[in-house]
Order: structure tokens, then sequence, then C-alpha cells
């Protein structure tokens, strides 16, 4: 059967993983009468809740004679690390833009990894159907984008189609016909080039894992395109590291191919196929998979290196361990590690202390993923404050940039830009209408001025702004960047917060607590209204004495309180904060639970 080895590439929530969807269910994977899930290729929970593809997925869909090989590819920076490995195994990606916003950061980013890789793209316009669509302005930005990005001619003379994936169409025209997606599946097979590894069917095995899974009875499972040969169940292979050492010689226990949603056992995979084998204990991403005779590892495309660092540690509050089975460090150290094996773009380190550990990453959304599925596993965790990557070049310490792109009601801009230049050191590199009452601004900001600011600035906005960021670069330090300008509300006692107490604090600013929870001494529980922290009482009940009369009791009625996210949490707290995290709840505490401890080290720090 002939084979197309394909990508899907677009920005948050422009509509890949609904257009996958509907190729696979117009190119007959599923059956008439099957039940399938909306979206059905986010198959992570999280995935599902957040509305985001966190991990690259495979799935494969025939049309007429040929086999198409489709790659769902997450659409936010923060997971670059699965983009860039993906895209070594395809031959053409589908760029899926939105006709009413264009190009957007993420778009930017994928696309100049894929051009890069000299990948012929094809551009789908999604959703014309939306009353707000401008698909001839999005069509003229995606070419501005391509050239800017140093596309080639041929990169340039790109195909592009009109389609509602929602709706299950695509048309090579504006007014077409609006019945299926048979132009996407023709052009698809017409435009991207069979894998030239077809060709060198009769040569020695290789393959380059770019991914790695996990089966409960079958152990370790890599994914990748077999680049020369064939590999067959029972064969006897090796795994060569990046620098061309030897790792492992082992058995292929499986080998599997993608067929619609699941993966199928088959006997034989051929140079060209993505196809998965099992049977190694110690192989992992980036290494190749190669018969006995080779000698020489396939070159490793280079990963973006961290931007930013979290230190994990054990919970050590007084309220550890009544949720989580999971608390120990050795614990904690094993999940991280077996985190950083099959993904990337995280890395770990050791604390002195062995306590904690030093998790390099992308970015908070990339962190925030990781911790919230760790809670859900069971772990109890202490996490500080992001912190960002420097690196000194030419003998100048520098740091990192973001392309922050931001779509805002015109009253509100003005806010906005005193924000991201002033406060945060940010500077502006374009400022325009873009339609229905809206600017769109455009502007590179230090990494460390965008911690913490997402709150800040859906506040400014009313929350009808749009922020969207991507690694622009490195640029030189920027110097000291205000952080939270408000203190805390400490407490001050061990116990379960009482309603009357809170009521008299909420003068003292807003609450991040409710009556009846459990708090203990050097817990935040709200935001003070100045810029000094505050401890307080939150157990203070009213004193009661014999005499009542009717009418002299207030009624305590408390304003209702905002329930922080995971990440909205570690971008609030200060380097002197820690959050707190359990299957059951997220509290902010300070580093230093004991009062005497904290005023010591403020000394020591002043």
């Amino acid at each position: 059967m002939d084979l197309r080895n394909i990508a899907i590439i677009a920005h948050v929530d422009h509509g890949k993983t609904t257009l996958v969807d509907e190729l696979l269910k117009q190119s007959g994977a599923f059956r008439e009468n099957q039940a399938v899930a909306e979206r059905a290729m986010d198959s992570n929970d999280l995935e599902r809740e957040r509305g985001i593809t966190i991990l690259a997925k495979a799935t494969s869909v025939e049309w007429k004679v040929t086999r198409i090989n489709i790659v769902d590819t997450p659409g936010h920076a923060d997971f670059g690390g699965e983009v860039e490995r993906i895209l070594s195994m395809v031959d053409g990606v589908v760029l899926l833009v939105d006709a009413a916003e264009g190009p957007m950061p993420q778009t930017k980013f994928v696309t100049s990894k894929a051009l890069a890789l000299g990948l012929r793209p094809i551009v789908v316009l999604n959703k014309v159907d939306k009353p707000d669509a401008e698909p001839d302005r999005a069509l003229d930005e995606v070419f501005d984008l391509f050239a800017n990005l140093g596309a080639d001619d041929d990169q340039l003379d790109f195909p592009h189609l009109y389609a509602s994936g929602r709706s299950g169409w695509c048309d090579p025209e504006l007014d077409g016909p609006r019945k299926d997606l048979h132009a996407l599946f023709n052009l698809i097979v017409n435009h991207v080039p069979a894998p030239r590894q077809i060709k060198h069917q009769d040569e020695d095995f290789t393959m380059l894992a770019t991914t790695l899974g996990s089966d409960p009875f079958v152990g370790r499972i890599l994914t990748g395109r077999v680049e020369s040969g064939r590999v067959k169940v029972g064969q006897t292979v090796q795994a060569l590291s990046r620098i061309g050492q030897k790792i492992e010689q082992f058995r292929v226990t499986r080998v599997q191919a993608f067929r619609g949603l699941g993966q199928q056992d088959i006997d034989e995979g051929v140079a060209g196929d993505i196809v998965s084998l099992a049977g190694m204990t110690k192989a992992t991403v980036a290494d190749t998979i190669c018969a006995l005779a080779v000698d020489t590892p396939l070159d490793a495309q280079p990963i973006d290196p961290p931007t930013i660092t979290v230190t994990f540690g054990i919970n050590d509050s007084p309220l550890a361990g009544r949720d989580g089975k999971k608390v120990q460090s050795r614990v904690i150290r094993d999940r991280l590690m077996k985190e950083a094996e099959s993904n990337v773009a995280i890395k770990i380190a050791d604390t002195p202390g062995g306590e904690a550990f030093e998790v390099s990453g992308r970015g908070e959304l990339q962190m925030g993923v990781l911790i919230e599925n760790m809670r859900r596993e069971g772990f109890e965790l202490s996490i500080s404050r992001p912190q960002v990557i420097m690196r000194e070049e030419n003998g100048q310490i520098v740091e990192p940039v973001e392309e922050v792109t931001i779509d805002v009601d015109d009253e509100y801009s003005g806010a906005v830009i005193e924000k991201i230049t002033g406060v945060r050191k940010g500077e502006l590199v374009e400022m325009k209408p873009s339609g229905a009452g809206k600017t769109r601004i455009v502007a590179h900001v230090p990494s460390r001025g965008l911690i913490g600011y997402h709150g800040e600035f859906l506040t400014d906005t009313r929350g009808t702004g749009v922020l969207n960021r991507v690694f622009h670069g490195w640029t030189p330090h920027k110097g000291t960047i205000e952080g939270r300008r408000l203190g805390v509300l400490i407490s001050m006692e061990n116990g379960e917060a009482v309603a009357y107490a809170l009521w008299n604090l909420e003068e003292r600013g807003r609450m991040f607590i409710e009556p009846q929870e459990k708090v203990y001494t050097g817990m935040i529980i709200g935001e003070h209204s100045r810029d000094n922290d505050l401890e307080v009482n939150p157990l203070k009940g009213k004193k009661l004495t014999n005499v009542r009369a009717s009418g002299t009791d207030e009624a305590v009625r408390l304003t209702p309180i905002s329930r922080m996210s995971l990440e909205q949490a570690i971008a609030y707290i200060n380097d002197d904060e820690l959050v707190e995290v359990t299957p059951n709840a997220i509290r902010l505490r300070k580093r230093y639970l004991d009062p005497h401890e904290r005023k010591r080290a403020a000394k020591t720090v002043g």
C-alpha cells in the first residue's frame, strides 16, 4: 500500500483535534454504529478537561490505495519537546489556521520547526463559516509568516484549502460544495511526498526512537519511523545512544502499527512506516534502534533548552500525609526520573540536601501539567516559585525573552502596554487594530516578567483579553523586575478557621480560605491590602456573654472566595513562599513555618 506521513500543526484551540476526528470518520476508520468520544485523539484526562493537546499522538487512515499516518501535535510551546521529535517522523505538514484569528504565536513556533526541516506545508483555513472569519487576511498573514521564517520558494508556493472541521468539509474554493473532506485527502496524497525511506527497504534495519510509552504486560514501548530495512518479531537488535555508545541488545517481542485510533500487531515493520517496538529495558527517546551490524547512530533533532526551573520537595507541613500515599523523597525522585526519561524537554537535578529536586522545563504550563498528574497519582509535594534560567554569552549574562501577542479591547490597551513595557521591562514591537473594537499588541517581554502576570492581565482587561506567548530568544539581563506588590495574611494558629474571624479579617484583604478549613502556623490564608505581610488569627471566635438583645448581633456574611488554579498559585507566590500540593488541596505557605525562623531568614536576606 502507498504511504504518506503527515503532522497536523496549529495554535491552541484552532480545531486540529476536531479535524482529525472527521478525517477518521470519513476514511471509514469507525463503524457506522461505533460510539466515539468527541476529540477522540485527546485520550488523556487533563487534555479533555483543559481542551488542549499535551502529548503528541499518531493515528492512521486509509484513503483509496494510500495509508496516511497522521500525527496530532501539541499546539502549546511549553510542550515543544513533543513537537520537535514528532516532526522528524513526517514528510509534510498540514498547517491549520483559524480564519478569524490568523496565525498565532504557537503556530509560528511549530511552523518554524517544520520549515527548518524542509517539510512542505498544506495550509487549511479553518472555521471559515464563523461570522467574524476573514480567510483572505488570514491567508496573507500566513504567507508573510512563512517569508519571515525563511521559507524557500517551494514552501512559499503552498496549496491552501477552506474548511470547517466541526462541520466536516474542506474545499479548494470558499464557495465550494461544502460536503466532505475529499479535497484534503486528495491534496495530502498528491502534495506530500512518499517517505524516501521506502527506497532503503533492503538495507540494515535502523529506527530513531521518538516517543516512549509503557504497557503493563510488555514493558517499555518505543515508537518511531523505520529509516531503513525491516524489523520482525523475534529479531535481535541493539540500541545505540546519540554518541554511538551501545546501550543494550534485545529481542523484539512485539511490532505494532497504528490502525485507526488503536494499534495493531503486525509481523513486520518496513522502511517509511511508523511503528512501535517492545522488548527493550534501557533504550529511550533519541536512541537509535538498529541491526547488530550497524555502528553509527542516526542524527537526533536537537531540543531547545529549558527556560525555567522549579524546586519539587517533600511536603513537610503539619497537614502532610493526610491526603496522599506517596510522600517520601525517594518515591518523588523515582517519578521525576521516569518523567524525564520520556519527556526530553524536562531535566532533573538533585539539590545538596537530597530532600528536594530542581526540575527544569519550558514553561509554567508544562510544570503545572506535571504537578497535576503527580497529585492525581497520590503524591504530596511542596513547590517553589519558578525561576528563570540565565546563561552567560561572551562574558555577559543573558535571559530568555518571549514574544507576547495580546488581543484586547481598545479601552484596556493603555493599561496593558503600561504594565508590559514599564513594570515588566518589555519592548513593544507592534500595535494595530484587529477589528471589532479590539487592538492586537505584540511585545518582547523577559520570561521573568511574565511569571504571575496572567492573573493581573485578566483583572486589567476585565477578563476579556487573550494573551499568547512563545519563546523568542535571549537578551542581555534587564535588571530587577518587581514581583507581587501586595503582602499576605499569615495564620498564627493551628486549627479550623472560624467564620466570625474571617469576617473581621475581610477589611485587611481578600481571603483564600473558607470557614472550617484546616489552617496551621505559617499558612497563607489571604492577600493583605498593603505591601507588608501580616500575621492574623483565623480561629478567634466571638466573645460570649449572658446578655442577649434582639437585633444587636450582626449576621456574618462572607465575600465568596475565588480558588486559585495550580498554575495561578505557583505564579502567585514569592521566593520565600511555597505551594503545598496534595491530591485534595492546594495551599500556600511560608517557606519557614516558625515565625522566629522567618524573621531570622528575612534578616539574613536583608
